[in-house]
């Protein structure tokens, strides 16, 4: 669903200097699945420590630095969002109530503002 809603990103998931000539070549490449591993184990953190998101603030700002640095735009995590909000309505069904799909919003997006701060902040010394 990710490149259906945004083909632009293919190019940033390049792994070993390798471009995809399309997203079933994308999305079939064990590293890519890798990455995925990656980003459902930061989910997970985000819902261990739903009380207390501040504590995971320092890695998540890094995350979005590492994102900056590779090309990822602020804005791209929407559709990552909108991409794992779908994913989640599939896997769940009925039970993707109004309450859980805003509840998956709220804490999606206070992971994003978190990373969001790694592109706000400037290197020690600037």
């Amino acid at each position: 669903r990710l490149f259906d809603l945004d083909p632009d990103l293919l190019p940033l998931f390049q792994y070993n200097c390798k471009q995809f000539a399309n997203p079933q070549e994308c999305l079939s490449a064990p590293e890519f699945l890798d990455h995925i591993r990656k980003v459902m184990l930061v989910i997970d953190a985000a819902v261990n420590h739903l009380e207390n998101l501040s504590c995971l603030e320092e890695y998540l700002c890094n995350l979005g630095k590492k994102h900056q640095a590779v090309g990822v735009k602020v804005e791209s995590f929407s559709t990552v969002g909108e991409s794992l909000l779908y994913m989640l309505e599939k896997c769940l069904g009925t039970a993707f109530s109004p309450d859980v799909q805003e509840a998956w919003s709220k804490l999606y997006g206070a992971v994003v503002k978190a990373m969001q701060r790694g592109w706000e902040t400037l290197p020690e010394g600037d």
